[in-house]
């Protein structure tokens, strides 16, 4: 075992989305030296253990670093998100942060990379492999790009008990399945559960042989109202304006919820089961219209233990069997973990600061880092969006972008830097319109009156609930 000096100017923990974002910023716009370092053997975080079906749930074009396009531009003709813009395979997303390594980042002789190794804190990190030891002298920040920890299903461990002969695995061993089960009982009604279901179902599994255990409904955001190109302006814009007047006409928590869902901003599995649960996962028409024909929804709370020939829950039991194939799909993306300052003295610590969206916040953060002078400032540019969990927790994330969206607007050079950031989307968008299109104009016209109203809502019904719990 050898023990080795390094010196640079940041360390960033973690090589995953977050990290490779907020390194390819600093990269642009510092002539700073970076040393990343990470656990798996190449870029891309949890990308490296996904299951082997898995896509993005949002448009290509919002995904990736800042420099590099991932996207190629297309609107899908195929499959169930046909005629929306392209959802990149996990194949496609490995290879892009790879390539984004050893073409961009390594290439510029301003970055070095430690795969394979584990951090220890303090500068410090040892090699998985073959014990060396590296001490590393930082001169600015160390940055964590941990701290949104992802839970991934095949290194997820459940919180229940599972009897030794069931057949039980995770989502990524689906593919693997040599003879045709009993039946198929997924575990876990979130974004996990909905595409083993949609999986399933594109395979030609009768949807009676899928039981869907769903401790809580969600609420689903419609992927129509996420695309950021120009032709679905009035779906993506008018869905933002929808929702400002939803929240602003509402009565209660309840009647905004009906609201939205009744202007298209939020869908829901069941017409007849009330959503408790909101993590913002996205579907389209066509994936809901087959998530439905799964008719055995159990609704009886988790699961406590998988049984031989029974599943027990927190509300009740059901009937399984030994020939019954049980799929974890109850990891939770990403935990929702406390809330800490991003910035604090030598360590800066990316989370959300717009809903839903990690990458882009961890590029925002760098730049804040690289542009502006001190930690307060910073802090104040950077108010941490809570991760949602749920459905009260949309009020919280709603009002708390509301709140990020005008201070940002407020500063001239920022405004900018999100108009030419290609993870923003959104400002370009907004900025294309045509003034004379009155169409498109009247949409901008109710999204920016009915904003200051709608944020006095959230504030009424979140200062309502402080109070109840109080």
């Amino acid at each position: 075992m050898t023990t080795f000096t390094h010196e640079t100017d940041y360390l960033i923990v973690g090589s995953g989305a977050v990290g490779m974002a907020f390194a390819d910023v600093l990269l642009s716009e510092t002539d700073a030296n970076i040393m990343i370092v990470d656990k798996y053997h190449k870029p891309g975080g949890h990308w490296n253990v996904a299951y082997p079906f898995v896509t993005l749930h949002q448009p290509s074009a919002f995904y990736g670093v800042s420099s590099t396009e991932l996207s190629k531009g297309c609107i899908d003709e195929i499959g169930l998100n046909k005629g929306l813009n392209e959802l990149a395979t996990g194949a496609e997303v490995s290879a892009y942060f790879d390539n984004v390594m050893r073409e961009r980042f390594l290439t510029s002789g301003r970055v070095s990379y430690f795969p394979m190794c584990e951090y220890k804190g303090n500068g410090r990190f040892v090699s998985l492999l073959n014990g060396d030891e590296y001490q590393v002298t930082v001169n600015k920040k160390t940055v964590d790009a941990t701290y949104l920890k992802t839970s991934v299903p095949c290194t997820h461990k459940p919180s229940f008990s599972i009897a030794q002969k069931a057949q039980f695995m995770p989502i990524n061993d689906l593919v693997k399945i040599d003879k045709k089960p009993a039946g198929f009982v997924i575990i876990g009604g979130g974004k996990t559960g909905i595409d083993a279901c949609l999986w399933l179902l594109e395979n030609n599994v009768d949807p009676d042989d899928i039981q869907w255990i769903m401790p809580r409904d969600a609420w689903l955001i419609d992927r129509k109202n996420t695309q950021p190109t120009i032709e679905f302006f009035n779906d993506a814009i008018g869905a933002q304006a929808s929702q400002m007047e939803a929240i602003a006409q509402s009565t209660s928590v309840d009647d905004m919820f009906e609201r939205l869902e009744k202007a298209g901003v939020f869908l829901r599995l069941d017409p007849n089961v009330w959503p408790e649960m909101f993590h913002g996962a996205t579907v389209s028409s066509l994936e809901l219209a087959q998530l439905q024909r799964v008719k055995n929804v159990i609704r009886m709370g988790r699961v406590t233990h998988v049984g031989e020939q029974d599943i027990q829950l927190e509300k009740g039991e059901i009937k399984t069997s030994l020939e019954h194939i049980h799929i974890d799909c109850s990891a939770s993306a990403i935990t929702n973990l406390v809330v800490k300052p991003i910035f604090a003295d030598d360590v800066i610590t990316p989370q959300t600061v717009r809903s839903y969206q990690p990458i882009f916040s961890a590029a925002f953060i760098a730049h804040i880092e690289a542009a502006y002078p001190d930690e307060k400032t910073k802090n104040h540019i950077c108010a941490v969006v809570p991760l949602p969990n749920s459905a009260m927790d949309w009020l919280r994330i709603t009002a708390a972008f509301m709140r990020n969206q005008h201070i940002w607007s407020q500063d001239e050079d920022l405004k900018k830097w999100l108009l030419s950031n290609r993870l923003d989307g959104f400002s370009q968008l907004v900025r294309s319109v045509d003034k004379s299109d009155m169409e498109k104009m009247m949409i901008l016209s109710r999204l920016r009156e009915n904003a200051m109203p709608a944020m006095g809502k959230l504030q009424q019904y979140l200062a309502a609930e402080a109070a109840q719990g109080a």
